[in-house]
Order: structure tokens, then sequence, then C-alpha cells
């Protein structure tokens, strides 16, 4: 395996070996930077002066043999841009942000650095989050290493494209309605949204029970190790739960005897049958791991999840990118017009609240008997990188459908103190690779890890080198 597709883990024991120093693991992700970048467009800004120095300063920390290292020691990583560092950019994508400077930083990205790991960069978003692609007028179209024509998908799509072409080892993401889980999906690697409150955030989307900040890797492993970097109270966040919730090394053995649910369509959501044979074939890997599967139905309306999001929506972000926006309004992308005008329409909080519990009612009433719920990520196996209209319709199986309600998603958003756990399931015709989710009990988060790892062990696919030709060969590099 090439250096710039080394897992944290993997690149961690050599450098603990001494057979590979983190400045030479930095400039293997920096020259795929150079290589892949003209092409993917996931980086809003590289940070190379102190990345180098803080690589250097580990690299003498695990030649002296040093006590002294963090969680995440040498390891290069990549900050989605929506998460301020103090004295950076803070642009959100927005050309009515230009050039605006932070003054705090994210919660997250203060324990990243304390964890040592290499920050060399920032990851591109779409307009304040607000879309499932990655495309604005401030920083351009971000394309899918898998198949440039198609998107990444968002709303932290640089942070999946640049995990998938090499550019990086770790990335985080946040996830308001599958902003981890869908780039997860269409890049094929591994994404984690946490429950409501397991990761601080900050004013006012850390009072936002939709809203997570969460890890984004190679692995399982790796999604882990950095969900134990960032979880954990602070004192800025009175929704930050304690105390800090650390999660064993996801045990591949340890999901022999559970019992999880399996439901492709969660009520009526169209997918595509690519979609439906991959998501079969990884409820079988979990059968050849001593999982117990069992196919079920659940009541749920897509028209009623929307709806329900919609009416978040409405109460919180919509009215955020109104304000935020103010008179500069006519220099915002259509997508973000779009959601604006929707959330704007849309019921009262108080009745999105009441339907948030009815939506998770017949899934607490599955989840008394399963350890987990196994479905989809997406309907869809792709979309276009430059997709051009927010009100477009993808054709699914045969049915017509917005953005929306391709994205299976959204429910565990509007139901948001459940864990999701996103993984690669195999891949499409068009080169792209398709996911599943693995949702748990509320605050269950440990379930799922082991879960996805007895998944990873025996589809064993994107921990393997083979995963990773088929970028090779759309990057033409």
């Amino acid at each position: 395996m090439q250096l710039h597709h080394l897992t944290a883990t993997q690149a961690g024991t050599l450098f603990r070996n001494r057979q590979l120093s983190p400045v030479e693991l930095l400039d293997a992700v920096v020259a795929r930077s150079a290589e892949a970048e003209p092409t993917i467009n996931a980086l809003t800004e590289q940070m190379l002066d102190t990345a180098y120095e803080d690589a250097r300063e580990s690299e003498k920390k695990f030649a002296a043999g040093s006590a002294n290292l963090g969680a995440l020691e040498g390891i290069p990583l990549l900050l989605k841009e929506e998460q301020p560092i103090a004295g950076y950019k803070a642009e959100e994508g927005s050309l009515t942000e230009k050039g605006t400077i932070a003054e705090l930083s994210h919660p997250i990205v203060e324990r990243i650095f304390e964890a040592g790991a290499v920050v060399h960069g920032r990851t591109t978003t779409p307009e304040f989050c607000c879309a499932p692609y990655t495309h604005s007028k401030l920083w351009g179209v971000t394309r899918n290493p898998w198949n440039t024509e198609l998107t990444p998908g968002g709303s932290s799509g640089g942070s999946g494209a640049a995990l998938a072409a090499g550019e990086s080892i770790l990335a985080t993401g946040s996830d308001i309605g599958g902003s981890i889980r869908i780039p997860s999906s269409f890049c094929g690697v591994v994404g984690f949204k946490p429950p409501f409150g397991r990761v601080p955030g900050m004013a006012p989307f850390n009072q936002d029970t939709y809203c997570a900040d969460g890890p984004m890797g190679r692995s399982v492993a790796d999604v882990a190790l950095l969900q134990n970097v960032i979880a954990g109270p602070h004192h800025t966040d009175q929704a930050s739960l304690r105390p800090a919730l650390q999660l064993p090394t996801p045990s591949a053995a340890a999901a022999r005897g559970m019992k999880v649910a399996l439901c492709i369509n969660l009520g009526d959501y169209p997918v595509d049958p690519v979609i439906e044979a991959n998501t079969r074939q990884s409820a079988q890997a979990l059968r050849n791991a001593g999982v117990t599967v069992e196919e079920v139905t659940l009541p749920w309306t897509r028209d009623k999840i929307i709806s329900a999001a919609w009416s978040h929506f409405g109460g919180i972000m919509g009215p955020f990118i109104t304000e935020v926006a103010g008179a500069d309004s006519d220099l915002l992308m259509e997508y973000t017009k779009d959601f604006a005008r929707r959330a704007a329409q849309a019921g009262s909080f108080a009745e999105g609240l009441m339907a948030e519990a009815e939506v998770y009612e017949p899934l607490g009433i599955l989840l008394a008997d399963y350890d987990a719920l196994l479905c989809p990520t997406l309907g869809v196996t792709g979309m276009a990188a430059d997709f051009p209209d927010p009100a477009a319709l993808l054709e699914v199986n045969g049915a017509s459908v917005s953005w929306i309600e391709s994205a299976l998603t959204v429910p565990f958003n509007v139901i948001g103190r459940v864990p999701v756990l996103a993984l690669p399931s195999g891949l499409a015709p068009n080169g792209l690779p398709t996911g599943v989710q693995l949702v748990g009990r509320t605050y269950d988060d440990a379930t799922v890890f082991t879960l996805g790892a007895a998944l990873e062990k025996e589809l064993d696919l994107w921990t393997q080198p083979t995963w990773w030709p088929q970028i090779h060969q759309a990057l033409k590099v």
C-alpha cells in the first residue's frame, strides 16, 4: 500500500517501530495533494509551515522513545472548514463571509491539536453546509476521486474526497442531515455521526439535536481513535455530555451473538437495485461474523420525516442563514436560497418536535429487540459534481425524487440521539462506492463500532490496497 493510503492505526504502528517518520508521511500526503488537487479541489487552504513544524516535533518524540505521545501523534489530518481555527479564515463557502477571520477555535480543533495530530489543511464544503454536494462560488467544484464527473457528496465533501484520494490520513466532518455519511458513502470511507451532545460544538448549533461534529477515516479503528479524542464535555458547551465516553478498540469477534435488524427502504424510500444488493451483501457479511440479521419493516414515510426536518430547519438553520446573509442575499448560491425558502415555508417548530417523537417511537420499539439497525446510506448511486438546480429530481428505481428524498440519512438526524456508523458496502457501475449505516440504540456508540469492525473484516474491502487503484485510474496519476 502506498503511504498516502495508510490507515492511522497502521501509521501509528510504523511510527512506534521507527519504520516511518511523521515527516515522511506528511511528505507523502502533501505530494499526493499536489497531484490530485488540480482535479479534485478538496482543500480550501494548506497549512504546511505549521504542519511541518508539528511533524518534526512528533518525529523527535518517536526517535527519542518519548512516553509523552498524543493519541494522534504525527498523523496527518484535515479539518472541515466549518470548524474554525482562531486566526484563520472562517468563510463557510460563502461570498457573504469572504475574508472573515475566526476569533475562536472549535472545541474539537483544540483537542485534535492537543492530541498531536499534524493538521495540514482545511476541506471544502457547500455554502453554509446546506447541500448534499460540494460546490460554491467561493471555492468552485469539488469532485469525487472515483469518478470526477460526480460529487463526493456534502456537506463534508472535501473531507471525503481528500481521504479517498489519499490527501490525508484522517479528516473531520459535521452532520445535520447526512453531511458525514453521504460523503462517506460516495467516497468509500468510514464516518461516524455521534449522538447529540457526545462531541462538543459551538453556538448556536451545539444546541441543535440534529447537528453533530464527527470523525472520518479509512477504517473503523481509525474513526474510533479520532472519536475518542474529540468526545467529552467542554466548558463552553452546556449540551456536551459527561463523562467522556472512551470507545474500546473495536473488536470484530465481539459482534458474535448480536442481533441486527435489516431494513432496505426505511418505509418507503426508493433504493437503487445495486445499493440494495450491496446492502444485502453487508447483511450476509454480518451473518458470516456470527450476527443474527433479520429483515424488518418500519412504518415510516419520507413525507413525514422530511416534513419534520424542514420544520426543524425552519426554526434554526434557515433563519441563521437568512440573518448571516443579510443584505447580501443576492450573493448566495441557488441551493442556499432554496434551503432558506423551504425552511421558511415549513410547519412550526413545535409541530416538528411532535413529528420527531412519532418518528422515534417505532425505531425505539424495534431496537428493544435488536442491537442495531442496518440500512443503506443513500438510495442513489451518484449525483453530478456541479448539481445545478436544487429542485432537480433524481431517478431512483423508477421513481423521481428530490435530493432529500434520496438520503436515508435524514431520519437519524430527526432522531439525533442515535449513533450512526457509515461504512462502504461495495461499488456501483458508475465507479462510485455505495454505503450502509449501522444505527444504534440511543447513546450506545460502542455497539455500532463493534458491528462495524465485524463488517469491515468480513467484507475485506476498504482497508485493502485493491480498494484504491480505481482512484488512481480516475485521476490518471
